[in-house]
């Protein structure tokens, strides 16, 4: 949604016209109104990326217009971003301003911060990285406190920690989540709190088991393992599996299992059309499924993953486009019907939109 008009009004405008949209899409299937969770307009963006752009001699926070590489947008504050990354964007700047050793062939810098006040920065070279780098790194390091992470053809280089760890509450309870550098992580931080309440109280306190497809590092594998029974979750990005891993330690959870499967590998395990090693050591046999949560990307189910989640009484579905979960719903809407809706305003200014729906067997 193109606009250079900024202000509360044209943001509510926005929102309103998104809830249209997810309505109008909705509206075959009689779902109900959806309740709307909005953004803050500023600094509600956790993580950003830029490109340097050299000028006059200087280099330059720069991001490239839309199907021009040549036209850069040179940028001192970044607004939707969290109000670390601003603080941290000109302290960077001026640090590789006056090292040399800090800005030979530096072309492009990354910022991942967190609600809890944690700042990871990836560094990305031109150039192998040197002693004279990893000195200048460390004392930055310590000077911003941050980890910093340099990366130059292939190698990585970390000074800290290769994550951040979040804090969310959901329920009155704080989960903890460390967020790997370069894995996917919801980048509007309080609205994501707000998917993770909604997707909890949608669920219900069971008294069954939870299958989970595309879990990613655990957001919100955790919380809704406290309603259910037991969980099985399951991730292909080994990166991401090893932070749910991580996060499952440290927030003492022990009724969930984690398989790296892909949600079309689980379909043919649980349909015994193939066997895999990486389920040997779990009874498929003794889960009593009634939710199956999904959170797929963009391209939303493939056709077989849509019939395998029809088996279950309850489906739990956020979504990252509107227009897939709609195709999706389509083919689920013969045996289920939508009980509970949500709009969640991950990305204000943009037409995304990331939504929720409770599907319950009609």
């Amino acid at each position: 949604m193109p606009n250079s008009d900024y202000s509360p009004a044209a943001y509510l405008e926005q929102l309103h016209a998104k809830q249209a949209r997810l309505e109008s899409l909705l509206h075959e299937f009689n779902a109900p109104a959806p309740q709307v969770f909005a953004s803050a307009e500023q600094n509600f963006r956790l993580r950003a990326e830029f490109r340097l752009w050299r000028e006059e001699g200087q280099r330059h926070y720069a991001m490239m217009t839309p199907g021009d590489k040549r036209t850069p947008i040179l940028i001192e504050r970044f607004p939707i971003a969290s109000t670390l990354i601003n603080q941290l964007m000109p302290r960077l700047k001026e640090a590789w301003s006056t090292s040399t050793a800090l800005s030979e062939r530096l072309f492009q810098v990354e910022f991942l911060t967190t609600l809890s006040g944690e700042a990871l920065i990836t560094l990305c070279y031109h150039r192998p990285l040197d002693e004279a780098w990893h000195a200048a790194a460390t004392a930055l390091a310590q000077d911003l406190n941050v980890s910093i992470i340099g990366r130059s053809r292939g190698k990585r280089t970390v000074i800290g920690r290769d994550y951040v760890v979040e804090k969310l509450e959901v329920a009155g309870r704080v989960f903890t989540y460390r967020q790997p550098e370069g894995a996917f992580t919801q980048p509007n931080g309080a609205v994501n709190t707000h998917m993770l309440n909604w997707a909890y109280e949608a669920l219900g306190a069971q008294t069954d088991d939870l299958l989970e497809l595309y879990c990613g590092n655990g957001n919100f594998t955790l919380p809704l393992s406290t309603r259910v029974r037991k969980v099985l979750a399951t991730e292909i990005s080994k990166s991401s599996v090893n932070a749910a891993l991580a996060n499952l330690a440290d927030n003492q959870i022990e009724n969930i299992e984690l398989v790296r499967l892909s949600a079309e590998e689980l379909t043919q395990a649980l349909n015994k059309v193939r066997e895999f090693r990486r389920l040997a050591n779990i009874d498929l046999d003794s889960y009593q499924f009634g939710t199956v949560f999904v959170d797929p990307p963009r391209a939303g189910m493939d056709p077989d993953t849509c019939e395998l989640v029809r088996r279950f009484p309850r489906i739990l579905y956020i979504s990252c486009n509107p227009d897939t979960l709609a195709e999706n719903i389509r083919q689920l809407s013969d045996t289920h019907k939508i009980t509970k809706t949500a709009l969640f305003d991950q990305f204000p200014w943009t037409d995304h939109m990331e939504s929720g729906v409770l599907l319950e067997r009609k």
